[in-house]
């Protein structure tokens, strides 16, 4: 009696946690031996005989690569955001995408906090300053920076995230200003106030961005924008790099139009747009907003369930285009 081959599946690169080892006990996993992003040529090269691809925000899932994918069936996304992959035409083609929302609100939005309370109060600077031997006393004057407490809080995009970003506002008694597409049903559990992007700008002392990237939030954030701002304003960035013009902010943190910003992602992501690095009023870390042990091990788990799910005939609980599951 033949015995069924194992479903094939390609994970683009290795997972915190036992995910993969889940995925071997029911399918043979393709997984590089390299801990770097797969190479365009790679990826479609390898995805020719894959049931399932389980993927990250580095990998372009275009429609190049669905149409050399012809057995392809689900596209499990580690990843809350999945603007790298063609929806529309993996719909078209009757390809389930899924993603891992929810589990890594409370984890980035932490970081939200950590980039604020660091570009506010200015501990970077202090760091490098204590580290290079230039501290040599307490003055007066030493690194004045901002305070946090009671001062007005703006939120752009009251999903999950900002909603976990704006609770934590409460513990410093600050007034929080919100702009979203629709109302959030929590807003007035949490205190806050929907308003216009303009009136947000020219209020807040701290703006946080918490938006996906699509056509109409692409450079949401530019020279207009950062115009609007107080000087003495914080902007705040851990949802894509795009969202922000980064050649704008560049020139108004040079120019002191805003006090400072902290940067979790970046427009042309790994690179950086020229002069960004330079400058001391900008805290920036390397895209880990989600990056802890318990969260991106849950992570991993689900999207693995999500790819194991959709092989198995199952609707996933975390489907971005139910318009084609015909599963029961």
């Amino acid at each position: 009696m033949t015995v069924p081959s194992k479903p094939k599946v390609l994970v683009t690169r290795d997972l915190p946690g036992d995910a993969i080892s889940m995925l071997r006990e029911r399918f043979q996993v393709d997984l590089p031996a390299s801990d770097e992003v797969i190479s365009y040529g790679r990826l479609i090269e390898h995805l020719v005989d894959k049931q399932g691809l389980l993927c990250l925000l580095t990998d372009r899932i275009d429609t190049e690569v669905l149409a050399n994918a012809p057995l392809l069936k689900v596209i499990s996304v580690c990843a809350v955001g999945y603007n790298d992959v063609d929806v529309k035409e993996a719909t078209r083609r009757g390809i389930l995408v899924t993603n891992t929302p929810g589990v890594l609100k409370e984890t980035t939005a932490d970081l939200a906090w950590a980039l604020l309370l660091a570009a506010a109060r200015r501990i970077p600077e202090g760091d490098r300053m204590v580290r290079s031997g230039r501290f040599v006393g307490w003055s007066p004057s030493l690194l004045l920076g901002h305070d946090v407490h009671g001062k007005t809080l703006g939120i752009v995009g009251m999903g999950d995230i900002g909603t976990a970003v704006a609770r934590r506002a409460a513990g410093f008694g600050m007034r929080i200003l919100y702009h979203n597409r629709n109302p959030s049903p929590l807003a007035a559990e949490i205190g806050a106030e929907m308003v216009s992007l303009d009136h947000l700008l020219s209020k807040a002392e701290f703006v946080s961005l918490h938006v996906p990237l699509s056509q109409s939030t692409h450079h949401l954030i530019g020279k207009r924008e950062l115009d609007m701002m107080k000087p003495t304003a914080i902007l705040i960035n851990v949802s894509r790099g795009e969202v922000i013009d980064e050649a704008a902010l560049v020139e108004a943190l040079k120019k002191g139009r805003i006090a400072g910003a902290g940067l979790d992602v970046f427009e042309n992501e790994p690179k950086m747009a020229e002069g960004l690095a330079e400058l001391e009023n900008v805290v920036l870390t390397p895209h880990i907003g989600s990056a802890s042990v318990e969260t991106r091990e849950r992570m991993a788990q689900m999207a693995v369930r999500n790819l194991m799910d959709a092989l198995d005939g199952r609707k996933p609980q975390h489907l971005v285009n139910p318009e084609v599951c015909n599963v029961r």
